[in-house]
């Protein structure tokens, strides 16, 4: 076994189940017990890294087996050893796409068996009796290169319901490590793409808090610490990823703009790169003396005219345009870049214009998985016919373009998915995130 951080996998049967919630708690709660915990998520997500910050104190970071590389993974891990890592899964427990990308399918189980961290399982058994304890059984027997280590019961009306499923979990070996109650004050506002952002919620720690004191007097946690087990990842002296859009980079940095990997940033500053965060929803330029600019994406639509009167912020990236200074914009970062932006509502908001994209969110439609795009040029993602690993995530429709494709864009069985991205000049957008370059 090897010697490397010990941890384990919160993961579920499916979505919904109230694996964020628990998992957070368990964070906060080992956190409390004077543990140095990190944190990770299992999978493209921007949102829930966000909570498990606040929860453990320390910056999350995303585990992806599709769309990054084994020295990506391994040296995320290794970099980020602590006392404990706890980390979230996503979506059901063999939950992923059908072909394999860089390292595995994307699946919280793939994850399992690479790194050897057990899982630690969320049940919702709202509705069920024995059969819960059914469900749970076949999902600790499905694959053999993975470790249940307990089963926790989300979601349990009273003891005698618990009693109608903790003699079957004990008949087939699993431990049950405890039953959380049905409480609504443990859930966490939503909107279109997830959780509403902990940036926008005040009341952050003390949510955390109450799921951290629920917890502690619902679950045995000493058990739960003890299921932990060494990862068998191997150690990577590479620094896998992105190369740095440039040495001083001006970074969109606010409500609006939120969704930036941290293992880029982390990428990139290992790489020597500068990173110098501005915000335009409080109309600030990008950094004049940054030889690059990155606008994440995030929620543009929900404060589209406030940014549309941002004046300096426009007329700073305008200048920085320029000076064929490059300009990247992912997602939501690309409709601002755009010529304009209709809301929910209908009405439209003019943005910076230094690409011809019009997009609008007045017909939702989902836009949906893993990207595997070709670039068609050299830009800030890699000279021409680099590979690069990523996701798209979002509702907005494209109603017109006129530039140059940026990229050409695969799904992950590699069929061809309309998002071609843009470029005009120094400026490039794209719909999907960035992950990683594509290494195999």
């Amino acid at each position: 076994m090897s010697g490397g951080p010990r941890g384990f996998i919160v993961a579920a049967a499916r979505s919904g189940a109230g694996k964020t919630v628990i998992a957070l708690g368990l964070m906060r709660a080992l956190a409390r017990r004077g543990h140095v915990v990190q944190t990770f998520k299992c999978g493209p997500d921007y949102i829930d890294p966000a909570f498990h910050g606040v929860a453990a104190g320390k910056p999350s970071f995303n585990l992806d087996t599709w769309s990054m590389a084994p020295p990506t993974l391994a040296g995320l891990v290794q970099r980020h050893a602590a006392d404990l890592i706890v980390v979230e899964g996503v979506m059901g427990l063999f939950d992923g796409v059908a072909s394999v990308g860089q390292t595995a399918r994307g699946a919280t189980a793939d994850l399992a068996a690479l790194t050897g961290w057990p899982i630690v399982l969320v049940l919702d058994v709202s509705g069920q009796a024995e059969t819960a304890a059914a469900v749970a059984t076949g999902l600790a027997r499905y694959r053999a290169d993975i470790a249940v280590a307990g089963i926790i019961l989300n979601r349990v009306a009273s003891p005698r319901h618990l009693a109608t499923i903790a003699p079957s979990l004990e008949r087939e070996g699993l431990k049950l490590f405890g039953a959380i109650a049905t409480n609504n004050r443990f859930a966490l506002p939503e909107r279109h793409l997830g959780l509403v952002q902990a940036v926008e919620m005040a009341d952050v720690p003390q949510r955390l808090d109450l799921l951290a004191d629920t917890v502690e007097a619902s679950l045995d946690l000493p058990a739960i610490e003890a299921a932990a087990r060494p990862t068998a990842l191997l150690a990577t002296g590479s620094i896998a990823g992105l190369r740095p859009p440039g040495q001083r980079i001006a970074l969109a940095q606010d409500r609006v703009f939120t969704f930036m990997y941290p293992h880029l940033l982390e990428s990139w500053r290992l790489a020597g790169a500068e990173i110098v965060p501005f915000s335009p929803l409080a109309d600030e330029a990008p950094d004049p003396g940054a030889d690059a600019v990155w606008l994440p994406g995030g929620y543009p639509e929900l404060h589209a005219g406030t940014l549309s009167a941002a004046a300096r912020f426009m007329n700073g990236l305008r200048a920085h345009a320029a000076r064929s200074v490059p300009i990247h914009g992912e997602c939501g970062g690309y409709m601002v870049l755009g010529q304009g932006l209709e809301d929910a509502s209908g009405a439209h908001h003019a943005m910076v214009g230094l690409l011809r994209l019009e997009s609008s969110f007045a017909k939702r439609r989902l836009h949906l998985g893993y990207r595997r795009a070709k670039l068609l040029a050299d830009n800030v993602l890699g000279n021409a016919g680099t590979e690069i690993a990523g996701h798209e995530f979002h509702y907005a429709s494209i109603q017109s373009t006129g530039d140059e494709p940026l990229v050409d864009c695969r799904d992950a069985t590699g069929a061809a998915v309309a998002e071609a991205g843009a470029r005009r000049g120094s400026v490039s957008g794209t719909f999907f995130h960035a992950i990683d370059r594509w290494q195999t």
